[in-house]
């Protein structure tokens, strides 16, 4: 068979995978591990980027959620071309695309450039995201599919892990520039890879017509969501706090309402004409971005809720932790790196063993189970969490966190997916890849947002603690807020030579206990959402078992 021909579903149903298709397997893995690992390997340098360039909290949530803004916004439109054109196309396209945003983030020296360098690679990884997952989808059949979506989900929770470690080592023995310059040898041998093994797969031919008013829809509709919940804190949620300057143009803090509400206003009306434009594309018989009739199968449906839930937990997690390990706690980046990288010790020992439980306990069971380690693995570290802990202590709940993660991530996918039929695997897949990233995107943004919001609260309270308060005590305090922590460690680091002279050590010792406090909060913010998964993973299992009783 010619790799240049679309595969027919039928024949890999019924033949074993080839060693070609295997490998083809293991390229896709690390080009989708490439674009995971970036989603998260930036979390630990953060701390070192603020401080290096410059960056407020506001700017550093945007260095996290933009990539998952534009890779949510994009997802569809990617995925939709990749059935059309071919999944293989696709994948080179963004691989180049990747490499190109790694190095101007790379080269980047103020928070501008940086932050459009990774709408950038963002760019790039929404087309290499939809195209592996439908590849795999329409590659491997019957009982081998499931160890290949198990691979695919094994990988994206060992590489979300294992980003925090990558990022500690890389930041401290070199730069934190090498968290985005350690992209292109990686993509250079993905796309070489992928060139010699992966097959060319497309969907089934689809109606006339590009769906771009669609497209336009869901892009304003979830970045309008993920701004307004991210500059929430500063810009005020219904009375404006500050400017809100946009290239040039100015929102006063004098207006009568904030821009904030605006936007989720916005954000509303978009989303639901996105929805009543696409039900308008299937009545007239054109090409839809999104083909609703997916939701009618309960377990994509119901997987995908979970998924977005899910997500939002997990990406508040890997945002906060690094912030409050590094100037809280004091670790140093690789420190950190090591404390987190328990998460990625449990990912991969539970990935690893995730089929052979789902083989006794079905997937949904298996992802309820995962779920549910997640939900007691982050509790638990909420409330261990002092200035003082021990970074071992914190680590030992979140070996549980990742155990869950790797059950969880391993068998969620391949779960959403099994009743999709091949010919719109595409969609399917972009539309559990753009819930994901729309999840990741809320989560950076919800966990920034709880911890402007309860640091407002807690710093004051712990400087009030060591008798200092007024001018002074609001100035440390929105200092320690806008620099998402990291004037705690310049603080640290001064001693008594800086303007607070002998009073540095308490004051010091006050607002990383209060940076803790904040961050328990942001956590248990974290830890809802995971609960809201659990509920979910209840009803998808509900819903495969009555697909599974039909006649």
């Amino acid at each position: 068979m010619s790799a240049s021909q679309p595969l027919d579903p039928s024949t890999s149903e019924s033949s074993p995978p080839t060693r070609r298709e295997w490998l083809a397997l293991a390229v896709l893995s690390a080009g989708l591990g490439m674009i995971v690992l970036d989603g998260t390997i930036v979390g630990v340098a953060l701390p070192e980027i603020i401080s290096d360039i410059g960056l407020d909290l506001t700017d550093a949530q945007r260095v996290n959620s933009l990539y998952a803004v534009v890779l949510a916004a994009l997802l569809l439109s990617t995925g939709r071309l990749a059935d059309r054109w071919g999944r293989k196309l696709m994948f080179l396209i963004g691989v180049v695309i990747f490499i190109g945003g790694s190095v101007l983030a790379a080269a980047s020296d103020s928070g501008g450039p940086l932050i459009a360098a990774r709408a950038v690679q963002a760019l790039g990884a929404a087309f290499i995201m939809p195209s592996t997952l439908s590849t795999v989808n329409a590659v491997f059949r019957g009982r081998y599919r499931g160890a290949a979506f198990g691979v695919w989900g094994a990988v994206i929770s060992g590489a979300a892990a294992i980003g925090p470690l990558a990022g500690g080592a890389l930041t401290q023995w070199a730069s934190w520039h090498w968290v985005f310059l350690v992209n292109i040898p990686l993509g250079i041998a993905v796309f070489v890879a992928a060139l010699l093994t992966v097959p060319e797969t497309r969907g089934a031919k689809g109606r006339p017509g590009a769906d771009v008013d669609g497209a336009l829809l869901s892009a304003i509709g979830f970045g309008a969501l993920v701004f307004a919940v991210i500059e929430g804190p500063d810009l005020g949620w219904w009375a404006p706090k500050d400017d809100l300057v946009i290239f040039g143009w100015v929102w006063p803090a004098d207006a009568a309402i904030s821009a904030v509400p605006v936007a989720f206003a916005i954000a509303a009306v978009a989303l639901t004409l996105f929805v009543l434009w696409e039900r308008h594309r299937e009545r007239v018989r054109r090409s839809a971005l999104l083909d609703l009739n997916l939701f009618r199968i309960p377990t994509f449906s119901w997987g995908n809720l979970t998924a977005a839930m899910v997500a939002v937990g997990e990406f508040a997690i890997i945002f906060v932790l690094p912030l409050y390990l590094i100037n809280a706690v004091g670790l140093d980046v690789m420190g950190a790196g090591l404390v987190l990288a328990a998460m990625a010790i449990g990912a991969f020992f539970s990935g690893a063993s995730a089929r052979h439980l789902a083989a006794r306990f079905g997937s949904p069971g298996t992802v309820l189970l995962g779920l549910g380690l997640e939900v007691v693995g982050i509790v638990v570290v909420a409330l261990i969490i002092h200035a003082d802990t021990p970074g071992v202590v914190i680590a030992l709940p979140l070996v549980v966190y990742g155990l869950g993660l790797g059950l969880a991530s391993a068998q969620l996918t391949g779960t959403v997916l099994r009743d999709v039929p091949v010919e719109v695997s595409g969609q399917g897949s972009a539309t559990q890849s753009t819930v994901r990233q729309i999840g990741s995107a809320l989560g950076t943004a919800f966990a920034g947002a709880a911890l402007s919001v309860s640091l407002a609260l807690t710093l004051p309270a712990a400087l009030e603690s060591v008798d200092v308060s007024g001018d002074e005590a609001d100035q440390l305090a929105t200092a320690t807020r806008q620099s998402a922590g990291t004037a705690i460690p310049a603080l640290r680091e001064a001693g008594s030579s800086s303007p607070l002279g002998d009073q540095t050590a308490a004051v010091t010792a006050a607002l990383a206990e209060g940076f803790a406090d904040g961050t328990r909060w942001a956590l248990l913010v974290a830890s809802v959402f995971l609960l809201l998964g659990f509920v979910g993973a209840f009803a998808l299992r509900r819903a495969a078992e009555s697909v599974k009783d039909l006649p």
